[in-house]
């Protein structure tokens, strides 16, 4: 078994990574999946989606923004959507959304306890966009997957073809 050094808070909020951040999880540095071309194409898609309703709607849409889920637990959603602007650089309450985008080196098992992580803190709207298959999910007590990600509450929709144009 590997040893792993582990590091205090301080120091990983003090630390700035080269590639993708990194998560902090009770004391450890997570490396995260290496987006590519459809990760990074759906998310471009989404950010442009949330963007368009930012004056209307009052939400505000952050990418690879690190979040403070615990005491000794920061993740870091591909994006974290806010009704907002949050008022810590590092938010500790939730975001509204948290979406996850698969990168082709993810493990399906670390993605799926994330999420589950996502939903127990208290995010109202937990998506989870597959650019390789072409689907999205939600996550609630499990992964569904659904022709459109919504907002019922905003009346919106995005469907995955328009994710995945």
């Amino acid at each position: 078994m590997a040893a792993h050094t582990q590091i205090s808070v301080e120091e990983y909020l003090r630390t700035s990574f080269d590639g993708p951040d990194r998560e902090y999880l009770d004391g450890e540095i997570v490396e995260r999946g290496m987006p590519n071309l459809p990760h990074s194409n759906a998310q471009g898609r989404l950010m442009m989606w949330f963007g368009g309703m930012e004056e209307k709607l009052g939400l505000r849409c952050f990418p690879e923004l690190r979040l403070r889920i615990g005491e000794r637990r920061y993740r870091v959603a591909d994006i974290a959507v806010f009704v907002g602007k949050p008022a810590e650089d590092v938010p500790s309450s939730p975001p509204l959304v948290a979406i996850e985008i698969l990168s082709p080196d993810d493990r399906f098992a670390e993605v799926v306890a994330k999420l589950q992580e996502y939903r127990a803190w208290g995010v109202t709207h937990v998506w989870f966009v597959d650019p390789i298959s072409r689907k999205v999910y939600v996550y609630s007590a499990g992964l569904s997957e659904v022709p459109a990600l919504q907002l019922p509450e905003y009346g919106v929709e995005i469907t995955a073809p328009e994710i995945f144009r």
